[in-house]
């Protein structure tokens, strides 16, 4: 059983929690978790300006996915940034070049699931995550989030990321915030979450 692991990582924040969700996939007997990038819009020279270089570099031994990788696996963790409340515009690049897919079925009836970060606490992880699952809908896919079973959702010690629609992490206005042990938990138990339930849908 293959889950695909699909994100977007500007500064390495998504790419964290995209190990951790693949991390919670192979935490399931006979998961495989693959992890992939969307591929990137912008120039060096702008990521070298928007201080993304090394980041960039870090995440560079991680393949571009290819969209027939999509219908070939089993689930799909989707992983972006929130830019405005919505997704960022590489993931929607590489999501409107799903139409063959889409005309064929080949996604209808697969587990989808999506994880975010924002700038700040009220920044727009759940609107981004809500809206992403409109296109996943319009896939035919099956959604799963983040369920209350995972107790760091009820955590009030710290300021925290994750909600019933996803795992998620709060970057900081500076961005120098990174994941913290809840919200990673928080990602790998959606990944394992994810697998147990498509394991379930193909036996």
């Amino acid at each position: 059983m293959k889950v695909l692991i699909v994100y977007y990582s500007m500064y390495g924040h998504i790419y964290r929690l995209a190990e951790e969700a693949a991390e919670g996939v192979r935490s399931v007997a006979n998961a495989e978790a693959i992890i992939r990038r969307v591929p990137e819009t912008l120039s060096e020279g702008i990521l070298e300006k928007m201080g993304a270089t090394e980041a960039q570099k870090q995440q560079s031994h991680i393949p571009i996915c290819t969209v027939k990788e999509l219908s070939e696996a089993d689930a799909i963790i989707f992983g972006t940034p929130t830019r405005f409340g919505n997704m960022c515009g590489q993931m929607r690049q590489f999501l409107d070049s799903t139409g063959k897919l889409w005309m064929e079925g080949s996604l209808v009836g697969k587990v989808g699931s999506v994880i975010t970060s924002s700038s700040t606490q009220h920044g727009g992880q759940e609107s981004t995550i809500l809206t992403f699952h409109v296109t996943l809908l319009h896939h035919g896919m099956i959604i799963a989030g983040l369920p209350y079973t995972f107790q760091g959702q009820m955590m009030m010690e710290e300021i925290s990321g994750c909600s019933p629609y996803g795992a998620s992490t709060i970057a900081g206005g500076d961005g120098s915030r990174f994941p913290s042990k809840n919200e990673l938990s928080g990602a790998r138990y959606q990944g394992a979450y994810v697998a147990e339930i498509a394991k379930k849908l193909i036996t």
